[in-house]
């Protein structure tokens, strides 16, 4: 048991993807980092190893790097966001960050890359919304010169290859593993037989497809749970609230949802308390604080945090090193820690 920041216990289970390595960097920064070609795993940095900051050079003269995402009205990217800060004001650089208006908003994203190669940045570190559709534009910022890094949702490899994008660094979490826990905690938490069913984020996107895979293997592995519907809500609250009432219609012995984010699960709970229905058991993923607020009440059974601030950190300090040409790993996963109430 450890206590949250806001006072409140919650067991915390942590899946370390990989072994933890520690580099210097040659900045004098302490910095976590991994070496080889083979997956890592970082964990969170600790403030107080490195409490000096680069001198910022004049802004004519910083290193540009560019940061991404999908959406600020999703939490999650906003503290992403403060990572990078983070690494922007230890590192010297300047940071740009561009995001899309929703998650799906992937033709603007391609717009934002394609402004950002006119603007002749140095660097991009990209949350992408699709794992396919920006490959093309993002080959196309690789042929200017401009470097580029992979954070939160990973880039389809085969179609990388083929169209020759390559040396992108990925830095995420096991997001199958860490969906895997989620959902989990509803298959232990349910008197068998019962039926179950899972909210998907965007299809086309890998950690959507790694956290519905990572589910349906919790749930297949308790005996007497069905799953009887899987649909997508598009990482939406919205969304979700109209699936949820849907899929619920078609299948009202439904006990248990997992939803492969926060912000579904909270549109789940939305429909559920307007439904009256309190018989069944949500579980997420992303720990954000609305949804940490309703495991304290109840309501919610569980959620991860995969340390979106880390990946957002790592991505920029990745973006400054490539671009001074250090050899960096192919692979990077930060831990997930599962949290659920008493």
């Amino acid at each position: 048991m450890i206590k949250n920041l806001n006072g409140s216990e919650r067991r915390i289970h942590t899946v370390a993807a990989c072994a933890r390595v520690v580099l210097f960097f040659v900045f004098g920064l302490i910095l976590v980092a991994c070496g080889g070609a083979t997956p890592q795993s970082a964990s969170l940095i600790d403030k107080t190893q490195s409490q000096a900051t680069a001198t910022p050079a004049p802004a004519a003269d910083r290193l540009q790097v560019a940061l991404v995402m999908k959406t600020l009205t999703n939490p999650f990217f906003i503290e992403m966001e403060k990572g990078a800060r983070r690494a922007e004001q230890e590192l010297g650089i300047e940071l740009i960050v561009k995001t899309g208006a929703q998650e799906t908003s992937i033709e603007q994203q391609i717009a934002i890359v394609d402004d950002f190669i006119a603007r002749g940045v140095d660097a991009i570190v990209i949350a992408p919304g699709s794992s396919t559709e920006l490959i093309p534009v993002l080959k196309k910022a690789q042929d200017a010169g401009i470097v580029v890094i992979n954070i939160d949702n990973r880039l389809d490899a085969d179609l990388s290859a083929s169209l020759g994008l390559t040396g992108v660094p990925f830095i995420s979490v096991d997001n199958a593993a860490g969906a895997y826990l989620s959902a989990k905690c509803i298959a232990d938490g349910l008197a068998t037989p019962a039926e179950v069913m899972i909210l998907e984020g965007i299809r086309e996107a890998k950690n959507a497809q790694d956290r519905k895979a990572g589910a349906e293997r919790a749930f297949s592995e308790a005996e007497g749970l069905t799953l009887v519907a899987s649909e997508t809500a598009n990482w939406k609250i919205d969304e979700a609230y109209t699936v949820t009432r849907k899929l619920l219609q078609d299948h009202p012995d439904v006990k248990g949802i997992f939803a492969a984010n926060d912000m579904m699960a909270l549109g789940a709970l939305k429909y559920l308390a307007d439904a009256g229905n309190s018989d069944v058991l949500v579980a997420g993923f992303d720990a954000l604080a609305e949804a940490l607020a309703a495991i304290d009440e109840g309501t919610l059974l569980c959620t991860v945090d995969q340390q979106p601030a880390e990946q957002g950190y790592l991505g920029v300090q990745f973006a400054v090193r490539a671009h001074n040409g250090e050899k960096l790993p192919a692979e990077v996963l930060v831990d997930v820690n599962l949290i659920q109430g008493d």
